[in-house]
């Protein structure tokens, strides 16, 4: 080895020593830190194990209380079934009662055979109607019901044109407005957003109630002019019926209505003056005036001009009355009470004289306990589109012969 060997190991070693330094504080620094996560870890562990401990616990306290509420849901499911059955098995009885003791059907006693003060003449026709058709069909029973959805308010009125060829949905919503929806098919009118699928008419003049028609694609409803029911002047409690074409969205024709004092027909429904109903016949309007305040009235219209063509006093009540409509010229008044019950067809009135009331079905709705707004027949279909609280609902119709006993 030269001279220079140890210059170069003492070189050498200076400067290790300070490296050796860093190293031994780097270790150190990385047992902390370690001893520090092991700390943490053991924490994490404790606590795992007590919120384990006070799920076990948690769980334990559970699951009787959970066998409780299975055992309670089941009893209550058990009564549940239990009264729907005894209610299923009440109706059937009802409505066996009903098929032995009929209602008694609406004929007045003239008041003068009794000693009383007698009717005031009204001096209408009251002549029978020559039908224009064969038609010779009466309500047997309701068959069934449907509630497709809820569209609107508690009033309105949804209906088919029997006499157009589409399949178009109109819905007339509240019973003082001026606009329309129409739906391209019943399938449109059931979907959620169903607003968004509708076209809007307007019509000039706001409608009263809920008697407007859809028929022979023509809007067919009462105005209130100035002046009319509530209105005071000439004019008061009478109303403006409008012929207004839905396609050229015009009105093609107006008439006052041939009556005076017109006050709302049914007793249950005080919005509507004027009910407009179509049948395999034709047009009719239902209403009622101060003359006799406590019954019906029944005339038929000529869709094309208005002009009222017969007029009848029938014997139905309006106490209680909530809806009518028309089949085969025949009157049927639906009556219900107040709060709502169950809906029952409890009066008709044949203009032709064909069915006699006791030959007249009296039936009851199905069960549900509403109060219909409006009642649409469709003849084509055989139903009736009714609103019943903001809900639209179809019901299917049996028919029979009039000749027929019931």
């Amino acid at each position: 080895m030269g001279p220079c060997t140890p210059l170069v190991t003492l070189f050498l070693l200076s400067w290790l020593q300070p490296l050796q330094g860093q190293q031994h504080h780097l270790v150190e620094y990385m047992e902390r830190r370690l001893a520090a996560l092991e700390e943490r870890l053991a924490q994490c562990q404790d606590q795992s194990s007590r919120h384990a401990a006070e799920l076990r616990d948690f769980k334990n306290k559970m699951l009787p209380l959970l066998e409780v509420a299975e055992k309670e849901r089941e009893a209550l499911r058990t009564e549940a079934d239990s009264i729907s059955g005894r209610v299923d098995r009440l109706e059937r009885e009802v409505d066996y009662l009903e098929t032995q003791n009929p209602a008694l059907p609406c004929v007045e006693v003239d008041e003068k055979v009794t000693g009383g003060p007698g009717i005031k003449g009204k001096g209408r026709r009251n002549e029978k109607y020559d039908m224009l058709t064969d038609c010779g069909y009466t309500i047997s029973q309701v068959r069934s019901m449907k509630i497709l959805k809820r569209f609107g308010g508690p009033a309105g009125l949804w209906t088919k044109d029997p006499m157009g060829p589409t399949e178009k949905i109109y819905v007339l919503d509240g019973t003082q407005n001026d606009t329309a929806f129409v739906f391209p098919r019943l399938r449109d009118f059931t979907l959620a957003m169903a607003a968004r699928k509708a076209s809007r008419v307007r019509v000039p003049f706001p409608w009263v109630g809920t008697g407007q028609l859809v028929y022979g694609g023509f809007l067919y409803y009462a105005r209130r002019p100035p002046g009319g029911p509530g209105g005071g002047g000439e004019l008061e409690n009478t109303l403006q019926l409008i012929k207004f074409h839905l396609a050229n969205r015009t009105v093609v024709d107006s008439s006052v209505f041939p009556a005076e004092g017109l006050i709302p027909p049914y007793g249950l429904t005080a919005d509507t003056y004027i009910d407009l109903a179509a049948d395999e016949e034709g047009l009719w309007a239902v209403y009622a005036t101060r003359e006799d305040d406590r019954h019906l009235c029944l005339a038929k219209l000529d869709p094309q001009t208005l002009d009222t063509e017969q007029q009848w006093d029938t014997p139905c009540p309006r106490e209680n009355a909530e809806a009518a409509f028309v089949i085969c010229g025949t009157l049927y008044v639906v009556y219900n009470t107040r709060p709502a019950s169950r809906a029952r067809i409890q009066c008709s009135f044949d203009a032709s004289g064909t069915l006699t009331p006791e030959r007249a079905a009296l039936p009851y709705f199905p069960r549900r306990y509403g109060a219909h707004a409006s009642l649409r027949y469709n003849p084509r279909e055989r139903q009736l589109y009714a609103w019943d609280d903001g809900y639209q609902i179809v019901y299917k119709l049996e028919m029979r012969r009039k000749e027929e006993e019931v």
